[in-house]
């Protein structure tokens, strides 16, 4: 039998060989085109208006108080029970102030009775001041 000779290559100081370099990315985008964003593009304006909405109709469903333009009272949406419609009370006293009828994405719209007339209020979402 004859001895098979194998050849062994050590591989010592030698950059790069055989290494897969992974860069992180910096931004924390999964599909990341390497380009920046731009952000002066429709799209993008677009997509930051209706987060926006989203957020200030989360805070107004969630019971978040908030002001009025002008105004020294603070207020706060209280839904029913069951989960339907609810209305507006002062948080200083606790007050009833009105009831709410409809709830959109920038506009809430409800009704109060004074002096046994009934009053509509409506209510813009975007110029209300959300306070801690």
């Amino acid at each position: 039998m004859s001895k098979v000779k194998l050849n062994k290559v050590e591989l010592k100081n030698v950059k790069n060989v055989g290494v897969l370099v992974v860069e992180k990315k910096v931004d924390n985008r999964t599909n990341n085109p390497g380009r920046p964003v731009n952000k002066q593009s429709a799209r993008y304006k677009r997509l930051a208006k209706q987060a926006f909405y989203a957020d200030v109709n989360n805070k107004f469903v969630s019971g978040k108080p908030f002001q009025l333009n002008g105004s020294s009272s603070i207020y706060k949406y209280k839904s029913m029970n069951d989960g339907k419609l609810g209305c507006i009370v002062e948080t200083a006293f606790g007050m009833h102030t009105c009831n709410v009828s409809y709830i959109g994405r920038t506009k809430v719209q409800g009704y109060a009775f004074v002096m046994s007339k009934k009053v509509n209020i409506e209510l813009n979402l975007k110029t209300l001041k959300f306070v801690k």
